[in-house]
């Protein structure tokens, strides 16, 4: 399992825990104490995961390996050097692109 994922299932088990704190905690009528701990609790989680989420995304498509991308456009590229046609190529690729994605 990856620190990503790990991570991630934590802030779950935090934000489920979480709110069960402040659901005890307002049947108790301990709103100082137990409900602002677990609501506090909940956000850090919060940030945390967005945090993570930052980082682990970094700005580019999720899942998409970047060498693999490059490699593709060099393919298509040599191949319509070769005289085939450049469009009906990239339809073909945007093609196997969702093919894969219904399949995952």
């Amino acid at each position: 399992m990856t620190r990503e994922r790990l991570i991630r299932r934590a802030a779950a088990a935090v934000f489920v825990a979480g709110i069960a704190g402040m659901i005890v905690g307002s049947l108790a009528d301990n709103n100082n104490g137990a409900v602002v701990t677990a609501g506090l609790c909940t956000a850090v989680a919060a940030l945390v995961l967005l945090a993570v989420n930052a980082v682990t995304l970094g700005g580019s498509v999720a899942g998409v390996d970047e060498t693999q991308a490059e490699l593709v456009e060099h393919q298509v590229a040599a191949l319509a050097a070769d005289g085939a046609d450049e469009a009906a190529l990239r339809d073909l690729v945007r093609a196997a692109v969702k093919l894969g994605r219904s399949a995952s």
